[in-house]
């Protein structure tokens, strides 16, 4: 299925217009940046912290905005109407989560400035984010899909921010409780471990299995987010 950059590109300054008109939705952007600030006294010293901020800014931000952006055109019925145009489905799929790409990357970048993390590697570190940001932006669509309005779209990310965000906690019990060693795999719990790898002493694939892990998770989620908008669509 082939891509129009120019039509994306429209479809991106079209929901920049939208967005920043939307204050209950644009609010979003600050919450990661409180969230550093508040962290930014413990800093590297508080258990935990980096990889909640991290998760935290995920859900809060790019799954919920994503989120938004889909059950707002689905409000309005401008969904079906941007859909027979010549645009296709990959090109409002690209323009809207190239939008919530951008907001997500910039805000994290001021929010890690704030807070003060250095990665043990920044090729590895940059990577994981920029394939979570890809993995949530599909979360978000996948519940914007399912959502009527905006009030459905933020009831429908509680769910995400239960599993993924808390993925990581949960994890923590799994010697108690053998049952949550499956929440070990989640990307989020993945991404944590490779937030932790020490500076000095590790090894490539200390790195490599978590990125590795949250790249499947976002294949499989950007794959299915593509098939549920074609039905979805064709259903509604």
């Amino acid at each position: 299925m082939s891509i129009s950059l120019k039509r994306a590109r429209a479809i991106f300054v079209k929901d920049y217009k939208e967005f920043s008109r939307n204050y209950a939705i644009s609010i979003m952007l600050i919450f990661p940046i409180i969230l550093a600030l508040l962290f930014r006294s413990a800093g590297p010293n508080l258990p935990g912290a980096i990889g909640f901020l991290h998760n935290i800014s995920f859900v809060l931000l790019t799954c919920f905005v994503q989120a938004c952006l889909i059950a707002e055109e689905k409000e309005r019925n401008t969904l079906r109407s941007l859909m027979m145009t010549p645009a296709t489905i990959i090109d409002v799929l690209v323009g809207k989560s190239a939008l919530v790409f951008v907001m997500s990357a910039v805000v994290l970048i001021i929010s890690l400035f704030i807070f003060g993390y250095e990665p043990a590697s920044l090729w590895a570190f940059v990577a994981a984010n920029i394939v979570s940001i890809i993995l949530y932006t599909a979360l978000g669509t996948i519940c914007g899909l399912y959502s009527k309005t905006l009030l459905d779209a933020s009831l429908s990310i509680l769910p995400v921010a239960m599993i993924f965000s808390g993925a990581p906690w949960g994890a923590v019990i799994a010697d108690d409780y053998p049952i949550f060693k499956v929440l070990d795999y989640m990307p989020s719990s993945q991404l944590v471990h490779l937030l932790n790898v020490p500076q000095t002493g590790f090894t490539i694939g200390d790195l490599m299995k978590p990125l590795l892990i949250i790249l499947a998770w976002t294949i499989v989620l950007t794959i299915v987010s593509v098939v549920l908008c074609q039905r979805r669509l064709k259903d509604e």
